[in-house]
């Protein structure tokens, strides 16, 4: 019996049945929005990661060509849909760059987390989950699924509560919903260690995201600094003087650290252009604010994790 075989014999019937679009789907809103963003305008990328999600594009755009004219619909005939995987530390752009996505192959997008699909009543959260994907198909967009380790997770093995079979049935779900979604699905996470290993063989394209080197520092700064912000020197000047400053700082916290440094020309004596002084002393304030609250950097996160995951006993697998 094959993996899908055995899906569909485990599953309940109301929720493999055939695709019919309900009377009241025509009068339902759009859960769809228009992206903001594109690759090309508006997202630092690292070459890696350029390379990679530049070949998603490419698939995406000329499928046609790989899978009709080159015949590889013969050997893949499922291969209408894309599943990309974006992994890695918080506030490192996986979100930014999954609205993007969508925006550089003019699709709307939905956004959703577990907390938009699960239910207090039984069989709901499974149901919620099929009518996800039925919105993503009907109005035509790419599917986003931010926090997937809590939805990718390892199927139990040990099924001892209603609870239980709840966890599976909503994962095998969601692997029927994979299997047949002619679209494009992105998932994101910080932990994605925690998925379980039939979704990671589905999944085209697992692009880890680090946090920016010099070269994306100084791209991200350059981004941020916008025109009509006035300032006390020139502005590559500037640029060049932040880049070894924020090293360790995500994209996130690289723009946490301009909104507290923009005010500060506005105060009196402030001066009225933005100084280094004053970025950096934003940077200052960022990397307090993490060791009073003890915010923990994306390698000590990693520690953290595997130490509760031994006490637990299960264990951990490499993210990279």
């Amino acid at each position: 019996m094959s993996s899908r075989e055995y899906l569909y014999k485990n599953l309940r019937p109301e929720l493999v049945a055939p695709d019919a679009p309900a009377l009241a789907d025509a009068c339902a809103p759009q859960r769809s929005s228009e992206p903001r963003f594109t690759l090309e305008r508006d997202v630092v990328l690292s070459a890696s990661n350029r390379q990679q999600l530049d070949e998603a594009l490419v698939k995406i755009r000329y499928h046609d060509v790989i899978y009709e004219t080159w015949g590889f619909a013969q050997v893949d005939p499922n291969g209408r849909g894309t599943l990309l995987n974006f992994h890695g530390a918080p506030g490192t752009g996986k979100t930014l760059t999954a609205e993007a996505f969508a925006g550089s192959i003019g699709k709307r997008l939905i956004n959703a987390s577990i907390a938009d699909l699960e239910s207090k009543f039984m069989g709901d959260t499974s149901k919620n989950i099929v009518t996800l994907f039925a919105a993503a198909r009907n109005e035509d967009a790419v599917l986003f699924l931010d926090e997937a380790d809590t939805l990718l997770g390892r199927r139990l093995s040990s099924v001892t509560q209603g609870i239980d079979n709840e966890v599976n049935a909503m994962r095998s779900t969601l692997l029927i919903e994979l299997e047949k979604h002619p679209g494009i699905v992105i998932f994101a996470s910080n932990f994605a260690r925690n998925y379980d290993s039939a979704f990671v063989s589905r999944i085209s394209q697992h692009i880890h995201f680090e946090l920016p080197g010099d070269d994306e520092r100084r791209a991200i700064w350059a981004k941020l600094l916008v025109q009509g912000i006035p300032l006390s020197l020139v502005r590559e000047d500037l640029i060049e003087a932040l880049v070894q400053p924020s090293a360790g700082l995500s994209g996130r916290e690289i723009r946490t650290c301009l909104r507290l440094a923009l005010p500060k020309p506005l105060l009196e004596g402030g001066g009225g252009r933005l100084t280094p002084e004053h970025v950096l002393g934003a940077i200052e304030q960022l990397l307090l604010a993490r060791n009073d609250i003890k915010v923990s950097t994306p390698g000590e996160q990693t520690g953290r994790t595997d130490i509760a995951r031994k006490l637990l006993g299960v264990n951990s697998r490499s993210d990279g």
